[in-house]
C-alpha cells in the first residue's frame, strides 16, 4: 500500500533522495566499535541519535547492543559538548569499566566543530582515564556518507590509535573483513585457520552480536579483537582487506604508518571470490590449500553445475552497500543469471561504478546502475522492467510485495527474518548456503505459480 503510486516516469534528481537505501555514519561506527574486546561505544552527541543506532543494531543482531552517549542539551549544543564528554568517560570507566572506549561524533558534535582528541587529552590530565585503559575516536557526521563509511572509518580509527610496528615482521596476517556479520567474520577466520594461518581479525563482532545464551549476563562477551592485538597488526607480514569501501582505508592506513603490505579484495562470496582470497592467502602466507577446503570447493562446483539449470536467465535487482552489491553481482554472473538492477545508497566513487560495469559486461542486456541511488528509483526500474528476484534489505521488502516478486534478505538491516548472525554466506560452506536461499525463493516462485498440470514433483 506505501508504494503504490511510485510513479514509472523516471525523472533525473540531484538534490532529493527519496527512500535512501542506506542509513546513516555512527551506525557503522558503533557496529565496528562492538568488534574490539571490552569496548564501549559512545554516541558524541543528542541522546536521541544513540537511541536509534543502538535500537536498529538491537533488531537487525536481535542481540542488545549497549553504548553510552554524551546526552547534549541546549547548553552543550550552542557552546560544545567538552564538559559532557570529559564527564561521560570518568563515569564509563568508574561504573562500567571497559578496556576501551570508542567514541564517535554525530551530526550536532561535528556542527559544532568539537576537537575530541584536544578533550582525550584534556580527560587525560584531569586523570580520567585509568591506567591500562584506552580511548579512541572517529569523526562521523550523519549529513556525509553512510553505515559503511561510518564502519570504515572507524575501523581506519583503530590503525590509527593502536597499531605500531615493533621493528620486525610476524608471520601473522591481518584481515579486515568489512561491514558482514559476525557469521561471515567468524567463516573468513575459519578459512585461514583451516591453512594453518595466524591471523589478527579487526573489527571482528563475532561471539559478541551472536553469542550463546548462558544465562548468565555479561557486559562485555568474550569475542573482539583486543588492543593488545591491533598493536601487533603493525608487525605482521601483511594485510588482506575485503571490500574496497569498508576495508580498505584502514589497510591503507596500516601500509602508510607501519609499512605492512596490503591486497584488497572482494567480498568473498561465491566460488570465484572465494578462490581470490584463498589464493591471496596462499601466497601471502607461503602455505599449500589443504584437502578440506579443496573438498568444499568441489561441493559448491558440483552443485552449481547441478542446479544451473534452474538459475540460467534469472533476472534480478540488487540493493544495498556497495561492496556486498558488487560481490552478489559477480557470483549471479557466474551462475548465468542476469542481474540488471544495481542500486547502492551509499558513495562509493567512479572506480567501484567501472567495477560493477565490468561485472556485468557479460550480461546480455542493459544493465542499470546508480551509485548512489535510493529504494524509490529502484522500484521505478523495477516497474518498468520487472525481475524474477529482488535481493535486498528489509526495507526491499515493501517493494517485492507491490510487484509480487521473491525476495530474497541480504544485507543490513534485517529487521523480520533470523539467522544471519549465525549462519554464513561468506567462503565455499557460504556459498551454498546463499545458493540454497537463491533456489528456495525461485522454486518457490515456481511451485506457487504451478497449476495442477504444470506442477512437478521432481524438479
Amino acid at each position: 500500500m506505501l508504494l503504490r503510486h511510485t510513479t514509472t516516469d523516471i525523472k533525473e534528481r540531484s538534490a532529493l533522495t527519496v527512500n535512501p537505501a542506506k542509513t546513516c555514519q555512527p551506525i557503522g561506527a558503533m557496529y565496528a566499535a562492538l568488534g574490539v574486546h571490552g569496548c564501549l561505544p559512545h554516541s558524541h552527541g543528542s541522546q536521541g541519535c544513540y537511541a536509534y543506532h543502538r535500537s536498529a543494531l538491537t533488531r537487525h543482531f536481535k542481540e542488545p547492543v549497549v553504548a553510552a552517549t554524551s546526552a547534549f542539551t541546549e547548553g552543550a549544543s550552542v557552546f560544545g559538548g567538552q564538559a559532557n564528554l570529559v564527564q561521560a568517560i570518568d563515569n564509563i570507566f568508574s561504573v562500567y569499566n571497559p578496556e576501551v572506549i570508542a567514541v564517535h561524533t554525530t551530526c550536532l558534535s561535528e556542527t559544532i566543530g568539537d576537537d575530541v582528541p584536544q578533550i582525550f587529552a584534556k580527560a587525560k590530565a584531569d586523570g580520567k582515564v585509568p591506567d591500562g585503559k584506552f580511548l579512541f575516536h572517529a569523526n562521523t557526521p550523519s549529513y556525509v556518507g553512510s553505515h559503511v563509511t561510518g564502519f570504515a572509518s572507524t575501523t581506519k580509527a583503530m590503525v590509527d590509535y593502536f597499531a605500531e610496528s615493533n621493528g620486525h615482521k610476524t608471520k601473522t596476517i591481518n584481515l579486515i573483513p568489512g561491514y558482514v556479520e559476525p557469521s561471515d567474520m567468524a567463516e573468513i577466520r575459519r578459512i585461514a585457520k583451516a591453512m594453518g594461518i595466524p591471523t589478527i581479525m579487526f573489527p571482528d563482532t563475532s561471539k559478541v552480536l551472536n553469542g550463546p545464551l548462558t544465562g548468565k549476563y555479561k557486559m562485555f562477551p568474550e569475542g573482539g579483537v583486543t588492543v593488545e592485538e591491533l598493536k601487533q597488526s603493525g608487525s605482521s607480514t601483511g594485510t588482506i582487506a575485503l571490500g574496497r569501501t569498508a576495508s580498505m582505508p584502514a589497510a591503507r592506513a596500516l601500509d602508510a604508518k607501519c609499512k605492512v603490505p596490503c591486497e584488497i579484495l572482494g567480498l568473498p562470496v561465491g566460488l570465484h571470490g572465494t578462490d581470490a582470497f584463498v589464493d591471496t592467502l596462499r601466497r601471502m602466507a607461503g602455505v599449500n590449500v589443504p584437502d578440506a577446503l579443496n573438498l568444499e570447493r568441489g561441493q559448491l562446483v558440483d552443485s552449481i553445475s547441478d542446479w544451473h539449470q534452474y538459475l540460467y536467465g534469472k533476472r534480478v535487482a540488487i540493493v544495498g552497500d556497495p561492496d556486498q552489491v558488487l560481490a552478489l553481482t559477480r557470483f549471479l554472473v557466474s551462475l548465468d543469471m542476469r542481474p540488471v538492477h544495481l542500486v547502492t545508497g551509499s558513495p562509493a566513487g567512479k572506480k567501484y561504478v567501472k567495477s560493477l560495469q565490468e561485472a556485468v559486461a557479460e550480461v546480455s542486456e542493459e544493465v542499470n546502475i546508480k551509485v548512489p541511488g535510493d529504494m524509490f528509483l529502484f522500484h521505478q526500474w523495477i516497474k518498468n522492467d520487472p525481475v524474477d528476484l529482488i535481493i535486498g534489505n528489509t526495507y526491499a521488502k515493501y517493494i517485492a510485495k507491490d510487484e509480487d516478486i521473491p525476495l530474497l534478505r541480504y544485507g543490513f538491516p534485517i529487521y523480520d527474518r533470523m539467522g544471519h548472525s549465525y549462519f554464513s554466506t561468506m567462503g565455499y560452506r557460504g556459498a551454498l548456503r546463499l545458493m540454497e536461499k537463491l533456489l528456495d525463493a525461485i522454486l518457490d516462485r515456481k511451485d506457487r505459480d504451478a497449476d495442477d498440470i504444470t506442477m512437478e514433483l521432481v524438479m
